[in-house]
């Protein structure tokens, strides 16, 4: 790493001169080496390359360093969470640092190894947005912070507690940078120790050793000497200012504030209205991510109120239309909203064609960029061929790649299943002729094969019950017929109340079932 000049000339000779929070800097090295010394707890730092985790992360360091080889004894591990959608320039910087830290702790011999967390391919952003049709993350429904950061984060830690039977985690968490973040922080300290209780994992301690910092305190210590593992953090200021936000913090759990106030980290971000971050970068002189803003913001169009109905199924991944009661102005009037489900497939299908050409075209402009990984294609795939609303039997994907690279990926053969376009063309035109839904025969056909070859098919017909319960059909055909259900049914009620019937058959089905019923019982009482 290249160095530039420093006020100090070493990390040693900043600490002798610096107090932090009202309190010498050497106090806090001290106290550092006195919680690493206390026990055998392993401690687990959060990285997110912002400046507030480097901080904690080069103050443990030079503690660290300060001991003699024979008092480490226990391991430091460093990680790092990856969202796959990450602002690519952080993602340079973050591998460069972590890099950084494992060549020069072997060097130094400190027990300390930096490793990154990925989500599960199957729950990366796009597989749920692009395969699963999930609605692009809003302030109401940020279903990517647990699936994408939680998730990998506290796997890793449970790994650990399993292994080790507690574990010490250490965060880059302040104060002064929300009063949320305040109120967690005080909510769960341990009276009397500069150690908290983890609020969802038990066996984890938390410890935040900038908690009292300032922001000017953190940046005074980043760039008042070197970084302990080689180089130095200009760079690190340089992204800040070029992008005039803060970072996204490393989350462990639901209570740890996320990103959505124009902080660092996803480009894809919809939970802003307008990401200040990558407007900063491109303004700087970064215009090639001009590409990924347009993208992120037709992905914002479409969680507009305005727009919801226009690129989302009417129905829900359940299969089912689902109904919210809106405002009531008096007691006679209700009205009655559906809420839209899952992105339409055609929609999905455009957007990862426009995703592979972005991707394409960055890397044609020499830039070393992965948008998109093979893996989350395998299970967007998947996710598409057995769609619950939109099964797409003519394996578009592969098609879709091939398109835009004029390529192919190695293709699981049996992804593709044992139906194809025709078969699908075929159905919608004997289903136009017959009147039934063209994407029931085709999730009954599923079903089918799903259960061919099984000596016994337990819960076959539960499951072909559960498929016909669902809502097949337009939207109108589906709501009239629910209208006409609802009418017939309060027609019986008022029937059994007519023939004062005591039966509690509840699945009579015409008028004359009843009278029958009557007819019996006045003959059987004649007898």
């Amino acid at each position: 790493m290249s160095q530039r000049k420093t006020l100090y000339p070493s990390m040693d000779k900043m600490l002798e001169a610096s107090a932090f929070a009202g309190r010498p800097a050497l106090d806090l090295i001290l106290e550092i080496q006195s919680l690493y010394l206390e026990n055998d707890k392993p401690w687990v730092i959060g990285f997110s390359g912002g400046k507030d985790s480097t901080t904690v992360l080069s103050l443990i360091y030079v503690a660290l360093t300060g001991l003699p080889e024979a008092k480490r004894h226990k391991h430091i591990y460093v990680i790092s969470s990856d969202t796959l959608v990450e602002t690519p320039m952080v993602v340079d910087m973050i591998n460069d640092s972590i890099e950084a830290i494992n060549r020069n702790a072997q060097d130094k011999k400190l027990p300390i190894s930096a490793h990154v967390v990925y989500p599960a391919w199957n729950e990366t952003f796009w597989v749920n947005l692009l395969g699963k049709g999930y609605p692009a993350p809003t302030q109401n429904f940020r279903w990517c912070t647990e699936r994408m950061k939680i998730d990998p984060v506290s796997t890793f830690i449970k790994d650990k507690i399993a292994r080790f039977g507690e574990v010490i985690v250490v965060l880059g968490a302040r104060s002064q940078e929300s009063s949320s973040r305040a109120q967690v922080i005080a909510k769960h300290k341990i009276e009397g120790s500069s150690l908290s209780r983890h609020s969802s994992l038990p066996g984890a301690f938390t410890y935040m050793p900038i908690e009292d910092w300032t922001f000017d305190e953190v940046w005074m210590y980043l760039l008042g000497a070197p970084a302990p593992w080689g180089g130095d953090h200009f760079e690190l200021f340089e992204l800040y200012k070029d992008s005039s936000a803060g970072e996204c913090p490393l989350v462990i759990d639901t209570n740890t504030p996320s990103c959505g106030n124009s902080r660092f980290g996803c480009w894809t971000c919809t939970v802003v209205t307008k990401d200040r971050a990558i407007e900063g970068l491109i303004d700087s002189g970064e215009v090639w991510l001009k590409k990924l803003k347009s993208f992120r913001n037709k992905l914002f169009k479409t969680t507009l109120p305005e727009n919801k109905n226009e690129y989302r199924n009417f129905k829900r991944r359940t299969g089912r239309i689902q109904y919210a009661r809106g405002a009531i102005d008096n007691d006679n009037i209700a009205e009655i909203k559906t809420i839209p489900g899952p992105y339409l497939l055609e929609y999905r299908k455009q957007w990862l064609k426009e995703l592979l050409t972005i991707e394409k075209n960055l890397i044609e402009e020499g830039r070393k960029i992965q948008l998109i990984h093979p893996e989350e294609l395998h299970a967007i795939r998947k996710e598409w061929m057995f769609d619950p609303n939109e099964p797409d039997w003519s394996d578009e994907l592969p098609k879709i790649y091939h398109s835009v690279y004029g390529e192919d990926l190695d293709w699981v053969e049996h992804d593709s299943g044992a139906f194809s376009q025709a078969d699908a063309d075929l159905i919608a035109e004997l289903s136009a002729e017959n009147g039934v839904p063209a994407e029931l025969v085709m999730k009954l056909l599923e079903l089918e094969l799903s259960m061919d070859g099984l000596s016994r098919r337990k819960g076959l017909f539960n499951k072909i019950e559960n498929l016909l319960k669902n809502d097949w059909g337009s939207k109108e055909d589906i709501q009239a017929a629910k209208a006409a259900a609802t009418h017939t049914s309060d027609f019986k009620n008022k029937l059994k109340t007519e023939l004062n019937t005591e039966s509690s058959d509840l699945h009579l089905k015409s008028v004359y079932d009843e009278q029958l019923k009557a007819l019996t019982k006045e003959y059987e009482a004649l007898s």
